[in-house]
């Protein structure tokens, strides 16, 4: 999941993240509320938030963890891990593990789901059936 970061020079604005990566600001500041970002504060009150290339990359990697159907706080742990490239072992192992997990718990939904279409197609031929009855009825009734 690591990604090469643009040059160091570069700040964005929400408004410019939020439309490169096509969501809203307030997207943006949920995750920054989750810690996932921590933009600096500019303007009169630090009212304006000023993104690095480090939050930047932070986004696209909890927005990719989004896509696979990670837990914001798996998504944290693992971006968290970046952080600091001491261990890259332990980082992949880790990341393996928590894609198990979600691997194991989407097979299940797989046959959950399975379960429930072949509930479904069982009733509604069984109300085919009863339909089909009972226009056979109409028709000899008539």
């Amino acid at each position: 999941m690591s990604l090469p970061a643009p040059a160091p020079s570069t700040t964005y604005t929400i408004t410019e993240l939020a439309r490169e990566f096509d969501i809203t600001a307030r997207a943006i500041r949920f995750y920054e509320d989750q810690g996932l970002l921590s933009p600096k504060r500019e303007g009169a009150g630090g009212r304006s938030r000023v993104y690095t290339p480090r939050d930047r990359t932070r986004l696209k990697l909890t927005l990719r963890g989004k896509r696979l159907g990670l837990a914001l706080s798996e998504i944290k742990s693992l971006v968290d891990m970046y952080e600091s490239p001491k261990d890259t072992r332990a980082q992949m192992d880790r990341f393996l593990g928590v894609l198990a997990q979600h691997r194991q718990t989407l097979e299940q939904q797989r046959i959950d789901i399975e379960m429930a279409l072949a509930e479904i197609s069982s009733h509604e031929a069984a109300c085919a059936r009863m339909l089909a009855e009972l226009d056979d009825g109409a028709l000899t009734a008539q």
